[in-house]
């Protein structure tokens, strides 16, 4: 397991979220475009068999539950070839259980959407406000200040930078990156800022 931090310079605050088309686990297609009622959107690259991915699962559901303003999108882009319990029919499994209860939870096949994120690590969270109809990256970095996987959070920060967010001001904190596996790219489809 390699453990990673989400740096990237891909998207800056300000930027336009890059626009997406995927297939929902519960069976929907989801653009973009379809969470343009929201005033905010978080968009989670994460996984199925990593355990710093599954140790925030608790937590992205309680965001999803917790702000009606609020859309939590999970990009799963894992090459499940490679690690077969992060294919489709298990992400599947998972929100029909009840276990992943985000707003969506979308198959990234192509890794192309991961890749125009500039996600490196599975979490990797990147917040939207929505701009008069274009979201823009609000804040890109961790959910909550547990390095670890088996660590109890003392503060829940990005809870606390939505609320920032869905009161009309500007998340002025500085970013404080993730820690998770690196996403597991397809042989030869690691993107050009992909340096590990």
């Amino acid at each position: 397991m390699v453990s990673l931090d989400s740096d990237s310079d891909v998207l800056e605050r300000g930027d336009a979220a890059p626009t997406f088309e995927l297939p929902g686990a519960d069976g929907a297609t989801y653009a973009l475009d379809d969470f343009a009622d929201y005033d905010a959107l978080l968009v989670v690259f994460t996984c199925n068999h990593c355990p710093y991915a599954k140790a925030k699962i608790p937590e992205l559901n309680r965001l999803a539950e917790a702000y009606d303003d609020l859309a939590v999108v999970g990009i799963n882009p894992n090459d499940a070839e490679a690690y077969p319990d992060d294919s489709f029919e298990r992400m599947q499994s998972l929100v029909e259980s009840g276990d992943v209860a985000y707003d969506a939870y979308l198959r990234d096949e192509s890794q192309s959407v991961a890749a125009a994120y500039g996600a490196r690590c599975t979490p990797d969270p990147f917040l939207f406000r929505n701009d008069g109809g274009t979201f823009r990256l609000a804040y890109h970095g961790r959910l909550d200040d547990a390095p670890n996987p088996d660590d109890e959070p003392s503060e829940r920060e990005m809870a606390a930078h939505v609320e920032t967010l869905l009161a009309g001001d500007e998340i002025t904190s500085a970013e404080k990156p993730s820690r998770g596996c690196s996403i597991k790219w397809t042989e030869g489809n690691e993107p050009d800022y992909w340096d590990v």
